[in-house]
């Protein structure tokens, strides 16, 4: 795994960490082709401070996000570092409900990629008619279009919907993966996205669609009890080597 830069500055180690995950998890959306402008956003809880939060600069391109240039803010919204730092109104509203529910989550993504949005706006959801998609058996919640995600009494629904899962399908919207890594929150949403690309592409094939039966479905979730930390410990180290060669300036 690449090493992480540590520059002189105030925050601790442990912060510090979590800043290069979370500016490479902003990097590697970037090239995956995941972004939409500015619109989307990625969130990590500060080590030793649960009720601060870490999260883009709103403006910035996801190819722009360093470590030291994210933004810590509370769960009431105020900005924390850098003084007279934005960020999205609708993100924060996401993460911040997702962060006071969940203190085993210590990582957010989300996003409207194509493929995403079009199986959230489908009546059936994320079919399990492959590897990627059966992985969200029991996996994945559904919450309902309310607007742009800006009024914060949205947020009790939000995470009700979430539940104890890793994964939300917003309806008409896109998708949301957690985690209690930055690393398993991305692998999470790397197979969310790879299954909806395979449903949209076998949808536009054929309509007919083959699913396997519950028994099969039920050993599958069986068999792929532990698979978050697989990305974390496994996936993830080698993503970061990925983000070390192709753009290795996150970390400043």
């Amino acid at each position: 795994m690449a090493e992480t830069v540590r520059l002189p500055r105030r925050h601790s180690e442990a912060e510090w960490k979590v800043r290069c995950d979370l500016a490479a998890a902003y990097r590697l959306v970037d090239y995956y082709g995941w972004t939409d402008m500015q619109a989307t956003h990625i969130s990590a809880r500060v080590p030793g401070a649960e009720e601060h939060f870490l999260m883009n600069p709103y403006g910035s391109f996801f190819w722009e996000i360093t470590a030291s240039s994210l933004v810590k803010v509370d769960l009431e919204g105020n900005v924390i570092e850098p003084a007279g730092a934005r960020v999205n109104s609708a993100g924060f509203t996401i993460h911040s409900a997702i962060h006071a529910a969940r203190p085993d989550v210590q990582c957010a993504l989300h996003l409207h990629t194509i493929a995403g949005v079009a199986v959230s706006s489908h009546k059936r959801g994320l079919l399990p008619i492959n590897h990627a998609g059966l992985l969200f058996r029991e996996r994945l919640g559904y919450h309902d279009y309310e607007g742009v995600t800006l009024d914060l009494d949205e947020r009790p629904r939000l995470v009700k919907s979430l539940g104890n899962r890793p994964a939300l399908m917003l309806r008409n919207h896109g998708t949301l993966t957690v985690g209690a890594s930055v690393g398993e929150a991305f692998y999470w949403a790397y197979n969310l996205e790879k299954a909806c690309r395979i449903q949209v592409a076998s949808l536009a094939g054929n309509p007919e669609q083959v699913i396997p039966s519950m028994a099969i479905q039920e050993h599958y979730t069986q068999q792929t009890g532990g698979v978050g930390k697989l990305g974390e410990n496994v996936v993830w180290p080698a993503l970061l080597r990925l983000a070390e060669k192709k753009f290795p300036d996150y970390k400043t």
